[in-house]
């Protein structure tokens, strides 16, 4: 008798019409480095964007990470099947239970568009309504204005700012600013979502 997957340790392929998540591989790495080739994304030192030379590294400690329970990683893909960014589920907590999403990066040419809406809406629609989630954290630099502000547009609540919470990339210590998402607020997001994804119709 097979033994069904533990959809905590699984990752998903979630489909729209404007963008595809799949689980991130080594496949992905070359279309990874042509989004950060022209440097412009890792130098938001804010961010934990990886160098053109760092990108085998950063799929490889994701994927050893994912391997110990911790994440689940995706390739984000556009709705011609090109690479255009990366994400993830992480501080997994099924007893909860409650996920959080980030370690998210987009190509620019895909930013501001509906790739970013609709990927939210499938992955939050896959932690509430596929793993039950009761919450969905959105962690954040405190210099991260335009995240800030794509995290408050999704319908996301700010519960406030943890100071000297962890590290940016470049070492120095990061104010995080923590938005969430609760089971009974989940109608209301999708359905603001998806009035969101319709005028990109």
């Amino acid at each position: 008798m097979q033994t069904a997957a533990n959809p905590w340790r699984t990752v998903p392929t979630l489909r729209g019409e404007h963008v595809v998540l799949e689980p991130l591989s080594g496949a992905h790495a070359e279309g990874l480095r042509a989004i950060v080739a022209d440097g412009v994304l890792p130098a938001l030192w804010y961010t934990g964007v990886p160098k053109v030379e760092a990108v085998d590294g950063y799929i490889a400690d994701a994927l050893e990470q994912q391997a110990r329970g911790a994440m689940l990683c995706f390739a984000v893909l556009d709705a011609q099947g090109k690479v255009a960014g990366s994400t993830r589920f992480y501080d997994l907590e099924p007893g909860v239970p409650r996920l959080s999403i980030g370690y998210t990066w987009y190509a620019p040419r895909v930013q501001r568009t509906g790739l970013n809406t609709q990927a939210k809406q499938l992955l939050l629609g896959h932690a509430f309504e596929a793993l039950g989630c009761a919450s969905v954290v959105f962690e954040t630099s405190w210099f991260n204005h335009a995240s800030r502000a794509a995290i408050a547009r999704l319908g996301a609540r700010q519960d406030g700012v943890l100071r000297n919470h962890r590290r940016h990339a470049d070492g120095t210590l990061r104010d995080t600013v923590i938005f969430s998402i609760l089971d009974r607020e989940w109608p209301a997001v999708r359905a603001h979502l998806q009035f969101q994804l319709d005028k990109h119709a």
